[in-house]
């Protein structure tokens, strides 16, 4: 099991990302329009540059939901592979099941 603490950093990241999302993607906007001035594009690199950093959506780690383990998640199930076993083989995720060849 993970800290809590990073568990809890982790959720703050994804609150300040999705918080921010639209005042970075306006910039970033803002940036790559090349038909702006470059003093224009230039500021905006810099109030982008300014913006806290854990408010970019890279930041946030996607971690096990269960356990909280930060490696081997599946994103569709947002489970880290071992979780995703255990609630496989007791029949807790539906239309899942143990192959056999």
């Amino acid at each position: 099991m993970a800290k809590v603490s990073a568990v809890n950093r982790n959720a703050k990241r994804a609150q300040m990302a999705q918080r921010d999302r639209a005042k970075r993607t306006a910039l970033k906007e803002i940036i790559k329009d090349r038909s702006l001035p470059v003093e224009e594009r230039f500021d905006a690199s810099l109030k982008l540059a300014e913006m806290p950093r854990n408010g970019s959506r890279t930041r946030v780690r996607l971690l096990c939901k269960v356990s909280g383990r930060p490696r081997a998640n599946y994103r569709k199930f947002q489970l880290s592979r071992i979780a995703l076993r255990d609630l496989a083989s007791t029949g807790q995720i539906p239309g899942m099941v143990k192959s056999s060849w």
